[in-house]
């Protein structure tokens, strides 16, 4: 196949990667690519939004397949366009894309389908949002309805921190996101990510990870896109795995499929392991970011075709997806400044000289400047390693981490540290 990757960022250099060693994919593109992904694509320079210019490519040089990386397009309809010429697409039509597009239709959905999650009320103006707020414990959480690049999320730990977040989203701080507000209930738990494969009917397990939003070691400071992750989660038992999939996965797919809107792609579950079992936070409705960076490091398999069956109806037809035993922990190295204003610019040495004994880079942020790269974006490096432990993973990640040479870039020096605690017990 001729497959075209749609995306720019770490999690898109972590599917080129696999996505090349296919051996269903004959020729790999990507649209737009970075620096990273040009050792396994051929980059064009055509946006992740630019819907009509990527049809035109499609078009142009026969590309058989899509897989798209970003939650944006899919929203606004690509995977519908490519529908509409033929061409399967790895992701969502836009009507099941609202399971990330609108947090308010995922709770709707969620009661719809008697799916567990935190209680909520979606509301429409700041004057009722504010009237709403009284009838929730502290701390509360505050949601922007629409995408707001994993950042519309506010745990409010005071009733004038709460009010604050509603003007603030109403006032436009996360633009046309904040339009429609969603209040829910804090829920108490440790948090993980659970990956599923659906063909619109049919649905299989794809792995499991924790992640670390927060900016600072220990888990403080604003919420970011992700600072870190590993894989898979040993707190998602397999009792708990399959509990998520009977009463949170399977249950979503088919109340899609009976409605009209049968949701293709993958599925991240965002969990709440509560003492009443697990919980649905949130879905989007792609690969994680760094969450997709750890499962392709362990995953063994031609990546291509168990992606293109999950496009085609054919899920069925194809075996189980197998991971490395090994665990996986990826280090996120962000530009200064991140996750508010990030510096951008910073020449970055050594990442060659740090991918060794098995650790990968991917390129999340980054750009070429003459003979250098850079720092592109908030985001910019995805240092990853492999390891028996976490902690081996960890020692692994952190060792290539002190090889790069990135003077105006940051990372966390504990990502993994609960999983690492607890294999120390």
């Amino acid at each position: 196949m001729n497959i075209l990757l749609v995306g720019s960022g770490g999690r898109e250099h972590a599917l080129s990667w696999q996505l090349a060693q296919s051996p269903s994919c004959a020729k790999l593109y990507a649209a737009p690519g970075n620096p990273g992904i040009e050792a396994h694509a051929e980059c064009v320079a055509i946006a992740a939004d630019d819907l009509d210019g990527l049809i035109a490519f499609v078009k142009a040089h026969g590309v058989d397949f899509v897989v798209v990386g970003p939650e944006a397009p899919l929203v606004a309809g690509l995977a519908d366009r490519l529908g509409e010429i033929g061409v399967p697409a790895f992701g969502p039509a836009a009507a099941a894309a609202r399971l990330e597009g609108s947090k308010g239709f995922t709770k709707d959905l969620c009661a719809r389908a008697s799916i567990p999650t935190a209680a909520y009320v979606r509301c429409t103006s700041a004057e009722e949002a504010r009237a709403v707020l009284e009838g929730f414990a502290i701390p509360v959480v505050i949601k922007a309805d629409g995408l707001a690049a994993g950042k519309g999320v506010i745990i409010a730990e005071t009733h004038e921190d709460a009010e604050a977040a509603i003007d603030d989203m109403f006032d436009g701080a996360f633009g046309s996101a904040g339009a429609e507000v969603v209040i829910e209930e804090f829920m108490t738990g440790e948090e993980a990510s659970f990956f599923a494969l659906s063909d619109g009917q049919h649905v299989i397990a794809f792995g499991s990870a924790q992640d670390h939003k927060r900016v600072g070691d220990g888990d403080v400071g604003p919420n970011t896109g992700g600072m870190g992750a590993y894989s898979p989660a040993p707190v998602l038992t397999a009792d708990l795995e399959a509990a998520v999939m009977d009463r949170i996965i399977r249950p979503t797919v088919a109340t899609l499929a009976a409605e009209g809107t049968p949701y293709v792609g993958v599925l991240f579950a965002g969990l709440m392991l509560t003492a009443e079992g697990p919980k649905l936070i949130e879905y989007n409705c792609r690969f994680g970011d760094p969450e997709c960076q750890v499962l392709m490091m362990r995953y063994a398999g031609d990546l291509a075709a168990l992606l293109h069956a999950a496009s085609t109806g054919a899920l069925t037809d194809v075996a189980a997806p197998a991971f490395a035993s090994d665990y996986a922990l990826t280090v996120v190295m962000a530009a200064n400044g991140y996750p508010a204003t990030p510096e951008k610019g910073g020449i970055i040495r050594g990442i060659a000289d740090a991918e060794t004994g098995g650790v990968r880079i991917f390129h999340a942020g980054t750009a070429r400047s003459g003979d250098h790269i850079i720092a592109a974006g908030g985001r910019v490096l995805n240092v990853t390693a492999l390891g028996r432990t976490v902690a081996e993973a960890q020692a692994r990640a952190y060792a290539a981490v002190d090889r790069i040479d990135f003077p105006s870039g940051f990372c966390r020096r504990d990502i993994g540290w609960r999983e690492v605690a607890r294999e120390a017990e």
